[in-house]
Order: C-alpha cells, then sequence, then structure tokens
C-alpha cells in the first residue's frame, strides 16, 4: 500500500461538473483530490480487504440476529419501545438490503480493522463506484500511472444495477428520497436512481418534505402518486422518532434500506459483535460505556488495550461528530461537531490510522447484498475522519 504522487488531469473539473459532480470542492476545500492516489497489490485487495469484509458483513447479520431477539439489547441500541416489533419483523421477513460501506484502518500489513458500518445511509457511493473508475480509464489511456497495466477494485456500479435487479422486478416504481436542499445528499439518489433505471426499473425523486400520507394510510409523493417502493437517504433513528413513524407499519411500502438495517448502521452493533467474536483478527474490543466499570471477563480482558487508548462513540453519529480519542486515561483529541453528545456511547480500542505523507486514509469497503464488491479511500490530516475529508482514487498496482 503506498501513497504516489500523480498530476491531476487538466480537465477533471470540467468532467466532475458535467456529469453533475458538483461537490468536489465544498466550503472552499477540495473533497475530490486526484493530487495522489493510493496504490495495492492484488494480494492486499483480496486476502487483507475483500475476503474479510465479506467475512464481516456475515458477522454482523448474527449480530443483528442477536439483538432482533433481545428486548436488552434493542434498548441498549436506542430503538425505540413503539418500533422495536417493526424492526425485529424487517428482520425475520428477512427484508433485503441493497449496499453498505465498512470503514476499515489499515496499512498495507493487515489485519484490517473494522472502526464501524455504515449500513444504513452510506454516502460517497458515486465518488467510489463510477468517478473514481472514470479517473482510472482517464489515467490508462495517458499513461499517468506508475504501472504497464493498473487496474481497480471498482465492481461497486454494476454489482448495484444487478443488486436492484434481484430485490424488485422489471418496471416496478422506485421513489428516492433526500433532504431537501442538501446537494450531496441529492446527487447521491440521483446516481442510485440512474443505477435503477439501468436495472429496468422506473425512478422517481421526492424531497422528504413532501411525502404525504393517502386516506388509505399509503405514502404518497407531491404528485399524488403511491409510494410502493421507497430509497431514503435519511437514518432509521431519525426516521422512527418522525411524526410519520406510527404509519410505516401499515403503509405496505417496501424500504431500501430495510428497518432492521437501524441495528447494522447502529455503532451499539461494535460490542454486540466483539461479544459473539471475541478476539476476530478483524475486530477490535469494544463495549457499551457502563460495561467500562470492570469486572465483566470480556472487559478484564481487553483492558490493557482499552486503558492504553479508547475512541468514545456515541451510537448514533456520522463524519465523525461526537467522537473522543482518550489515550493514557487522557482526551488527546475530540471532534469540534457536537451534534450528537446526547446519544449514549460505546468505548473501542483505539486503532491509530496509518501515516502517509502526513495524511491518514480510512479504506471503505463496499458491500452490495451479501459481498464487498469495492473499496473507496478518505483521508485527512486530523486523526479523526469528518465530513470535509478527502476522497482519494486507488488503483491495483498490474
Amino acid at each position: 500500500m503506498q501513497r504516489i504522487q500523480l498530476a491531476p488531469r487538466a480537465d477533471w473539473r470540467r468532467k466532475a461538473e458535467a456529469l453533475g459532480f458538483t461537490f468536489h470542492t465544498m466550503h472552499g476545500q477540495a473533497y475530490w483530490d486526484e493530487s495522489s492516489a493510493y496504490a495495492f497489490t492484488l494480494r492486499q485487495i483480496e486476502d487483507d480487504l475483500e475476503d474479510p469484509a465479506t467475512a464481516l458483513h456475515a458477522m454482523c447479520l448474527e449480530a443483528v440476529a442477536q439483538v432482533a431477539g433481545s428486548q436488552e439489547l434493542m434498548e441498549r441500541l436506542g430503538i425505540p419501545d413503539a418500533h422495536r416489533d417493526l424492526v425485529a419483523e424487517s428482520w425475520r421477513a428477512r427484508e433485503p438490503s441493497l449496499y453498505g460501506r465498512f470503514d476499515l484502518v489499515y496499512d498495507g500489513t493487515g489485519p484490517a480493522k473494522l472502526l464501524e458500518y455504515n449500513a444504513d445511509t452510506p454516502t460517497s457511493v458515486y465518488e467510489a463506484g463510477s468517478f473514481q473508475w472514470l479517473w482510472l480509464e482517464d489515467m490508462q489511456d495517458s499513461g499517468g500511472l506508475p504501472c504497464a497495466e493498473p487496474d481497480q477494485f471498482n465492481l461497486l456500479h454494476d454489482k448495484l444495477v444487478e443488486r436492484f435487479a434481484e430485490i424488485l422486478p422489471p418496471g416496478e416504481p422506485v421513489h428516492f428520497a433526500s433532504v431537501r436542499g442538501h446537494e450531496e445528499d441529492f446527487a447521491t439518489v440521483e446516481y442510485l436512481a440512474w443505477i435503477a433505471k439501468e436495472a429496468g426499473l422506473v425512478p422517481h425523486y421526492v424531497p422528504l418534505d413532501a411525502i404525504g400520507l393517502t386516506e388509505t394510510g399509503q405514502f404518497a409523493d407531491d404528485e399524488a402518486r403511491v409510494i410502493g417502493t421507497l430509497f431514503k437517504l435519511y437514518p432509521w433513528e431519525d426516521l422512527l422518532l418522525d411524526d410519520f413513524a406510527g404509519h410505516i407499519a401499515g403503509a405496505h411500502c417496501r424500504f431500501i434500506e430495510p428497518a432492521w438495517k437501524a441495528l447494522l448502521s447502529n455503532k451499539g452493533i461494535l460490542p454486540v459483535l466483539w461479544r459473539l467474536f471475541e478476539g476476530h483478527p478483524n475486530l477490535l474490543p469494544a463495549f457499551f460505556a457502563d460495561e467500562m466499570q470492570g469486572g465483566d471477563p470480556a472487559f478484564e480482558r481487553a483492558r490493557e488495550a482499552l486503558e492504553r487508548g479508547h475512541v468514545v462513540k456515541p451510537i448514533f453519529s456520522r463524519e465523525g461528530a461526537s467522537i473522543e480519542i482518550v489515550e493514557r486515561g487522557a482526551t488527546t483529541e475530540r471532534s469540534v461537531n457536537r451534534d450528537y453528545d446526547r446519544h449514549p456511547v460505546v468505548v473501542q480500542a483505539y486503532a491509530p490510522l496509518p501515516v502517509f505523507d502526513g495524511a491518514r486514509p480510512v479504506l471503505g469497503a463496499w458491500i452490495v447484498g451479501e459481498t464487498c464488491v469495492g473499496l473507496g479511500v478518505r483521508e485527512d490530516d486530523g486523526r479523526i475522519t469528518q465530513d470535509l475529508s478527502r476522497f482519494k482514487p486507488h488503483f491495483i498496482m498490474g
């Protein structure tokens, strides 16, 4: 694994904007950054990232089954009492999932360690699945990469097309919803809608605040079309607290992602995973905050690692908000954004991100259906990856 300095394409901004990738620069800072790229060997991709991520997803499903059958764990994960049956029934019915993204720490030597699973509303799918592939093709054509036959771990677009076609029959209408006025979220659902169209479906866009109820209790868009399938780029933890939550069970609407993803996208799944698979090479010790008081055998076995360093994470949090790194009892880094401070927290052993030329990458391993199908890389100069962290292309050295 290397971070290699490269000459950016002269026309990449024009190409990005022509394709609707208008958020390549945000708040005056580069979000898409191709002045360097991460290079991997095929062995690193296949043995250290692809296969372990696929195995991690299978382990996560076992953890979901554990939580879905436990009122205590449902409570620990903050699932509102009124909607626990909805979540559990969604799991029992095995309602199909589209995609998710593991965030992994990896330095090229392995094993990769799981930081969290963005299993409900993962973004950067366009950057990972489409724009970085275009970058690879352009760089191949220009000879701009330092190897003869470069490749990329990137089946994301094609596998999403296949997965949509597995979930829904040809010609099925699908509504795509995001928060009105949020440029990045709209671009994400627009890209997924194009993928759905490629899969033979009929996509419609509706802002979340424009969704209403019919007289029979079904959801409808702003043109009075009944919503039979809804892809919502809106987290389940917020949706279950919404005024409309009480109507979900009777709305006869298929949700993508399904309600059981409220368990998998929740950082409370990390302690459950550790209990089920303690010592697994791709996991970090993780516990609910009250378990840090000691006495529990599993905690005592992990005490040394946790006292050396741990990360405090709210069970609900995104883009690095409300994160705190503690080393030897002292806070050494704390997120400026504290939007999720109100939520209960978990504690996970600290695995420092590797440093390449002063930058710290996090690897995003994309899951479609049950399998790892692609990779995205984001990096930051700080130790906490956040909303403006740079997206970096990658390639496999041929």
